[in-house]
C-alpha cells in the first residue's frame, strides 16, 4: 500500500485527490494540509511514501516545504509538487532542492495514479517534457569549464545521462545501448553517486546547468 499525504489550500482539491487515490486498492491518503507549515508537521509525523505537494501556499510555500522534509527526515517521502502552470519557475526551484517530478492540476486520472506509483517506486522518474525545459531555460550558456564530476563519469555513465536528460526511462535506455536493463539501473545509480545528485530529476538539472549537457 502506498500512502499518501496532499498538501494543498483549497479543500475541493484535497477531497477531490483524496476521493481519486483512495479508489484505487494499492493507494491510500493518510494525511492532508491546508498550508506549508503544516504539511512539513503531517510528514513528519505520518511518514507517507509520497506528498502531493502545492508549490504557493500559506505560510510557507511548497518550495520550503519541500526542502525542509527532505532535509529533516532520514528517510524522507517522495514529493511530487502539483501546480497550474508547468513554465512556473516555482516547479523548477521545487525540482532543485528535491521535488520528484511535477503535474499539472489538469492532469487525468490515469496520469495522476500513475505518477504516484512510479515516483513510489523509485526506479524510474516522473518526467514530462516540461521538466527538460524548464532545465534547459536555466542552463549555462557558452564554453564552461566541465563540472568536477564530469571527469569520475565513464563514457558509458556519461552516454546514460545525457540519455536521462532526453528523458528516457530504464527500459529505454537499456534499448538505445544495447544493454540489460541490470545494466542500465548500475549505470544510472553510478550516475547518481558522482554527480551527488538525489535522484534522477536531480542529475539531468545539474548536468543541464553545468553545461554538461547543451539546451536545444
Amino acid at each position: 500500500m502506498i500512502r499518501i499525504v496532499l498538501a494543498d489550500d483549497e479543500r475541493m482539491v484535497r477531497t477531490a485527490l483524496r476521493v481519486i487515490l483512495d479508489a484505487e486498492p494499492d493507494l491510500t491518503v493518510v494525511g492532508e494540509a491546508p498550508t506549508g507549515a503544516e504539511a512539513v508537521s503531517v510528514v513528519r509525523e505520518l511518514r507517507p511514501d509520497v506528498v502531493l505537494m502545492d508549490v504557493r501556499m500559506p505560510e510557507i510555500d511548497g518550495i520550503r516545504a519541500t526542502e525542509q522534509i527532505l532535509a529533516g527526515m532520514a528517510e524522507p517521502p517522495r514529493v511530487v509538487v502539483v501546480t497550474t502552470f508547468e513554465n512556473d519557475s516555482y516547479v523548477y526551484d521545487a525540482l532543485r532542492v528535491g521535488a520528484a517530478g511535477f503535474l499539472l492540476k489538469r492532469a487525468a486520472v490515469e496520469e495522476l495514479v500513475g505518477a504516484v506509483r512510479l515516483v513510489a517506486r523509485g526506479d524510474s522518474l516522473l518526467y514530462p517534457a516540461a521538466v527538460r525545459g524548464l532545465a534547459a531555460e536555466h542552463a549555462r550558456r557558452g564554453p564552461s569549464a566541465p563540472p568536477p564530476w564530469a571527469a569520475r563519469l565513464t563514457d558509458r555513465e556519461s552516454e546514460v545521462l545525457r540519455l536521462m536528460a532526453t528523458g528516457l526511462t530504464n527500459a529505454e535506455i537499456a534499448a538505445r545501448m544495447g544493454v540489460g536493463p541490470a545494466t542500465t539501473k548500475t549505470h544510472v545509480a553510478a550516475v547518481l553517486a558522482k554527480t551527488g545528485a538525489r535522484d534522477r530529476t536531480q542529475a539531468v538539472i545539474q548536468a543541464y546547468e553545468s553545461g554538461f549537457v547543451r539546451a536545444g
